[in-house]
């Protein structure tokens, strides 16, 4: 199914409030002035005609009606920020991920990214659009992300494909398949080695968490240790990305535990710590 037509006014939404609000301004002024005076100085009679409209406030309701709607558009993005920061902050385990909506999830989801610093475009949200649920974009970089509220079943292998078989064609460079469940050994073995990277619930919740805390300062390594990760504990899990020793870090909301990299905001891995 092609993914629906938005409106004007949806299409400013999608992006930053403020920025709604300067389009607005920039809108108005150029319907409102720039078009009757780029008229008038034209040696078409026709033009120059209309130009002399537009100079007596002809584009002036035309020009009103697009300021109107780029700042309701603007409103709305505002909401729909804050409604995201809230969604994202108010998580405190699986459990509460599992029970929201999907379209709460696939939300969720996109605002942990974009505290990431990801550029987000929610595709999924008004329907199917090839598996595609959100478009993440930094600069030179575009993922494809698929968010699966599967907690009571493994993600299979043929989703792994389907997402993979866009890759070329969206002209992007990774693809990112979020679950609050997990994956069956064949999923697995399908992403490795591939731009393609599974996230299951555990380490959707410890993304979320990480997001949601201030980081513990970093002190500098000595200098003899700086290209040697330090050796951990025997209880002491070693960072997924750098192979360090991790830390025992809080959320500061939920009073949550959970391991965290000594070398954020560096290194952001992260691990869960099993409850209970």
């Amino acid at each position: 199914m092609a993914k629906r037509r938005e409106s004007g006014i949806e299409t400013v939404a999608s992006m930053p409030w403020h920025a709604g609000l300067v389009l607005g301004l920039i809108v108005f002024v150029g319907i409102r002035y720039g078009i009757g005076w780029v008229f008038a100085s034209s040696t078409n009679p026709l033009l120059a005609g209309l130009g002399k409209a537009g100079a007596a406030g002809s584009f002036a309701p035309v020009a009103w009606i697009l300021l109107f709607g780029c700042w309701l558009g603007a409103v709305l993005s505002f909401f729909r920020q804050r409604h995201r920061r809230r969604l994202l902050d108010a998580q405190t385990g699986l459990d509460s991920v599992s029970a929201m909506s999907w379209k709460a999830f696939e939300l969720l989801v996109g605002e942990a990214f974009r505290r990431q610093g990801y550029a987000v475009e929610e595709t999924g949200l008004g329907g199917a659009d090839g598996g595609i649920d959100l478009l993440l974009r930094k600069p030179g970089k575009t993922v494809l992300v698929q968010c699966k509220q599967w907690r009571s079943k493994q993600v299979p292998v043929t989703v792994v494909r389907e997402m993979f078989g866009l890759l070329n064609h969206h002209n992007a460079s990774a693809v990112v398949i979020v679950s609050t469940g997990d994956y069956t050994a064949d999923a697995r073995g399908f992403a490795m080695g591939k731009p393609i990277e599974l996230i299951n619930g555990n380490q959707l919740l410890a993304m979320v968490q990480n997001v949601q805390t201030v980081p513990a300062p970093v002190y500098p390594l000595p200098a003899s240790a700086t290209n040697t990760p330090p050796r951990p504990a025997d209880d002491t899990p070693t960072c997924p990305s750098c192979e360090s020793a991790m830390i025992r870090r809080e959320n500061r909301r939920t009073r949550e535990a959970f391991w965290g990299c000594p070398s954020y905001p560096r290194c952001r891995g992260t691990r869960a710590i099993p409850q209970g």
